[in-house]
């Protein structure tokens, strides 16, 4: 957007690399303190923040992400009279809550919906959703940008081509990885909506077959909201086939060692992770849910299998297991739908015609 002639000032939570994002995207970063749980005094502070940074900046578009930030951004944006406010749905908590929980983070996306004049669900499935709840149904407010996906895949960054083979090689080589074994890899929070408890039942099934294979998870453990089970982060740390690598800023050279993203979320928008995995051309076998199912088509570029169940995921690891063919054959067809559908470059292009349809309407 810089380069397209807008001044572009980045709002975010702290962070140790907040240095890094700001001399990469080459924009100014605005560091706000926001909790991603419910907080009313701390949600009440940022509020306050928030909307004296917009008055100050005298912003001509507001564009947030996630929820908490959509929550804030546009009230603060409304109050400080931002002309044009917008704002990425790209996935919602309230799909897997019950109860007061989910009428509260339900409540939270109609304010959302209130204070913005145009919404963005990153995937056909979460716009169908929805309006099957009732929100934005008959409403212009709501809007899927081309396929879908918040920003869209960069094919040239993420591509076979783009790590070298030897730094491959050498993972799997230090994982202590035989010339005969697999790497099953997950991206992504280590949390149990992620269906790590699944994955973890699924692989060490695969093992009985296939002794020499591995898991290797890339991600950060999330120890306050939905953290694993004492059983499930035991066998993460002492199993010997289970690699657990961390959060890594540069997931390539992993997923080109891989040979299989297995992701079996409970819930998603249109999820990043499997895009990168399949723009790498590694094999996908997802959850059958909204995103993950626009993702892969059954049985042409990768394998859907119901969510938070295990014989299923077992059945999908043993095919792709037992068929190489088939594993290569989903890599290079992934990465081929991929290209068609969530290029990088289509999606911002898409984005800029919002904000300069938006700006027309508003008479910016």
């Amino acid at each position: 957007m810089k380069q397209r002639g807008f001044e572009v000032v980045m709002i975010s939570s702290p962070a140790e690399d907040i240095e890094l994002l700001e001399e990469q995207e080459e924009c100014e970063v605005i560091t706000l303190p926001m909790e991603r749980k419910i907080s009313l005094f701390k949600d009440l502070q940022a509020l306050i923040r928030l909307k004296r940074i917009l008055k100050n900046l005298e912003p001509d578009i507001v564009h947030t992400h996630t929820p908490k930030a959509g929550l804030l951004g546009g009230l603060a944006a409304r109050w400080a009279g931002v002309p044009v406010r917008l704002h990425t749905i790209a996935g919602l908590p309230w799909m897997e809550a019950s109860g007061p929980i989910r009428w509260v983070l339900k409540l939270m996306e109609k304010l959302t919906l209130l204070n913005v004049h145009r919404a963005y669900p990153n995937s056909k499935g979460l716009l169908q959703f929805l309006h099957n709840e009732g929100l934005g149904k008959n409403n212009s407010k709501l809007k899927l940008l081309g396929h879908g996906s918040s920003n869209g895949i960069d094919c040239q960054y993420f591509s076979p081509g783009s790590v070298e083979k030897a730094m491959a090689e050498d993972l799997r080589k230090n994982a202590g990885l035989s010339t005969d074994g697999w790497v099953w890899i997950f991206a992504g929070r280590l949390v149990r909506e992620k269906g790590i408890q699944e994955l973890l039942q699924a692989f060490t099934a695969i093992l009985k077959d296939y002794p020499s294979d591995q898991l290797w998870l890339l991600g950060d453990e999330e120890t306050e909201r939905d953290p694993l089970r004492p059983d499930d982060k035991k066998l993460i740390d002492t199993h010997p086939s289970i690699i657990r690598w961390g959060f890594q800023k540069d997931v390539r050279p992993y997923m080109a060692a891989a040979d299989v993203l297995v992701f079996p979320s409970y819930r998603e928008g249109l999820p990043n992770v499997p895009l990168q995995a399949g723009a790498m051309e590694c094999a996908l076998i997802l959850s059958d849910i909204n995103g993950c199912n626009e993702i892969v088509e059954e049985g042409e570029n990768g394998l859907l299998v119901p969510p938070k169940e295990v014989e299923p995921l077992i059945d999908a690891m043993q095919k792709v297991r037992s068929d190489p063919a088939l594993r290569d054959r989903f890599g290079k067809k992934s990465r081929e739908r991929i290209q068609s559908l969530y290029s990088r470059e289509e999606i911002w292009k898409l984005i800029e015609a919002e904000y300069r349809e938006m700006l027309l309407v508003v008479g910016c």
